[in-house]
């Protein structure tokens, strides 16, 4: 009776210790960071489809957490810090509520406009230089299977996948990468958006491949996005998949591990 006893209170041990496992992990991914893996490429060559990462969600505050207890010293959103521009942020898509990536363009009360696929930031232009080509193989990419967009087409499947690349500079200095598909194409040509108080303005580094704030809701793009929708900043690239599923470790990328997201 007594090895029954404590063979049973081994296993009653083992299950409170996965149960609490269970219950930290839920915590931290709640409070802390989020995984997100990169589903398109419309924030190429900063993100890659296949790229696996966590979203700091410490950075702007708890988002949408609701304690459950009454004694609970944080409910709702605490805003650590604002967001600034530059920062790669996931957020929740205003309309259906999916999860986007994107860079922080305009911050409220900005004005943003898109002159000759040259960006525009309360008037003041957003320079680019010429930093050479974006190449890729043109084959289907990421568990959708979706062949790149190629400047140079058209490319046949297994051919080299070409865009111009470019480095943006903000007026505050920072830089970034982006890349060009089409000359003077859709977005490449906008109104002077103003940004509504509490809002956000977000574009995508591929700049003709992304469907982000210079497009309208009600014609299936972003528009400007609340701040209670951010979920959290992208800061580093935990590891990278080129293959239909990030469980293909054969098809990792060695240059994208703990990569960080500038």
């Amino acid at each position: 009776m007594a090895s029954k006893a404590k063979s049973d209170g081994g296993i009653l041990e083992t299950v409170k210790t996965v149960v609490y496992a269970l219950l930290i992990a839920g915590i931290f991914r709640t409070l802390f960071f989020q995984p997100f893996w990169i589903p398109s490429g419309s924030m190429k060559e900063t993100l890659l489809i296949g790229d696996f990462l966590f979203v700091n969600k410490m950075a702007y505050g708890y988002s949408r957490f609701s304690c459950p207890f009454s004694a609970c010293p944080f409910s709702g959103r605490l805003l650590f810090s604002e967001p600034k521009r530059g920062d790669v942020v996931v957020f929740k898509h205003p309309v259906n509520g999916s999860d986007f990536i994107k860079r922080l363009i305009g911050l409220p009360g900005d004005t943003v406009q898109i002159r000759q696929g040259v960006l525009y930031l309360n008037g003041v232009e957003a320079p680019q230089v010429s930093n050479g080509v974006f190449t890729e193989t043109n084959e289907p990419q990421g568990p959708m299977g979706s062949p790149p967009r190629c400047q140079n087409a058209p490319v046949g499947v297994g051919g080299q996948c070409t865009k111009e690349r470019f480095t943006e500079t903000f007026p505050e200095g920072t830089s970034h990468q982006v890349l060009n598909i089409d000359t003077n194409g859709y977005g490449d040509n906008t109104d002077v958006f103003t940004v509504p108080q509490g809002q956000y303005f977000f574009m995508g580094d591929n700049r003709d491949n992304s469907q982000d704030s210079r497009y309208g809701q009600s014609v299936g793009g972003v528009g400007f996005v609340p701040a209670d929708h951010l979920i959290g900043r992208a800061d580093r690239i935990m590891f990278s998949s080129a293959g239909a599923s990030m469980l293909y470790f054969w098809t990792w990328r060695s240059d994208r591990f703990f990569k960080a997201v500038e």
